[in-house]
Formats: structure tokens, sequence, C-alpha cells
């Protein structure tokens, strides 16, 4: 028993030492390891709210856009582009107003905006899209081979039937009906069955037959 009580005793005291020896390095650590667990929680808490002002500022674009207010929804817009660049609302914001300048014929601008949009989409698909929509822009402006170029940057399988379909659209401008009845095929083979595109698609494809060839 006193060589146990001897051993206890000694093991206190050498723990007694190592924490004079070393508890100010134990303190600190124990206050940054605080710091850096409440830093992290502000800084999850500022993200939230951040994100939840660009997401009302959003929904304020959109009513201003549905009751034509256009210079309120530009103002919105603006403001998005501005102060909330690293959330997706500006980059949808940005692709509405591309799609306001479309329907005044201002394509130019447009693309700056689309542009805009998908260089801070953030994520891969929702970037894609405004790819597609800009290679929409091209064809709106007779620019066929710059459609053909931006659909090719595209990741592999990437919404597929849109896609292929533009890709016929600008293949028929350029002249290369052949290609574009297999870009359409191609398109039509991706949409779902119950698609309702699929019969706009059926007459593009039909269209571009080639001579001789069966519909």
């Amino acid at each position: 028993m006193a060589f146990e009580a001897y051993d206890e005793y000694e093991q206190s005291e050498k723990l007694r030492q190592w924490l004079r020896e070393n508890g100010l390095s134990i303190a600190v650590g124990i206050v940054l390891g605080l710091l850096l667990i409440f830093g992290w929680q502000q800084w999850r808490s500022h993200r939230a709210q951040h994100r939840a002002e660009a997401a009302a500022r959003y929904d304020a674009l959109q009513m201003a856009a549905d009751a034509q207010q256009t210079e309120q929804a530009d103002t919105l817009t603006d403001q998005l582009m501005k102060d909330y660049a690293d959330t997706p609302y500006a980059a949808f914001a940005a692709g509405e107003r591309a799609a306001r300048l479309i329907d005044k014929g201002q394509f130019d601008q447009a693309r700056t905006a689309l542009a805009w949009a998908e260089a801070h989409a953030g994520d891969a698909a929702l970037k894609s899209l405004f790819t597609l929509r800009l290679a929409r822009v091209d064809l709106a402006q007779g620019k066929a081979d710059a459609a053909l170029a931006r659909l090719g940057t595209l990741p592999a399988g990437t919404y597929v039937a849109l896609a292929q379909e533009l890709r016929g659209d600008a293949l028929v401008k350029l002249g290369r009906g052949s290609d574009a009845h297999a870009a359409y095929a191609a398109a039509l083979a991706a949409l779902p069955e119950d698609a309702p595109q699929r019969s706009l698609l059926q007459v593009k494809l039909d269209d571009t037959t080639p001579a001789g060839g069966s519909k």
C-alpha cells in the first residue's frame, strides 16, 4: 500500500510539475481554440444572414419585374451584383436582366449580363445554363460559328438535349443540314418520351432529313 501511495504521490507531483512548465501554452491553446470556434460560428452566422439578405432582394426584384417596374428591378439587380456577387442570387439577377434586354433586342448588353452571370455562377450546372443562353444570343446575332464554339466548352453530358438542339440550330444556319440532323437526333434521344418539346424537335429532325433518307 505504501508503495502504491508513493507511486500516486510521484505521479501527482510529475503532473503538477508538467502543468507548471506547460500551463501557459495550454491556456493559450485553450483560448485560441475557443476563439476559433467562436470565429467559425460568427462566420457561419454572417454567411447565413448575408445569403438571407440576398434572397430577400431577389424576391423584391422578381416582384418589381412582374409589376413592370423596370427601374426598381435594375436598381435591385445592381445591388445584388455589387454586394452579393458571392451568392447565386446575383447570377440569377444578372440572367434576368439579360432576359429583359433580349426582349428589347439589346443583344450586346444582354451578352454582357450573361457573361457576368456565367463568371459568377459558382455552381457548375448553373454556369452551363448561362453558357447555353450565351449560345442562344450568338445565334440570335447570326454568329453560328461562335455558338458552336461556345457549346463545345460545355462539360460532356451537360444538358444534352438543349445543347444538341442548339448545336443543330447553329449547323442549319451554316448550311450543314446532315450534321444538324444528327444533332437533332441526339437531342431527341436525350429527351424523355413525355417532354413537350419533342414535337418541335421532331419537326426540325424531319426538316433536315438528308435527301433520299427516310423520315
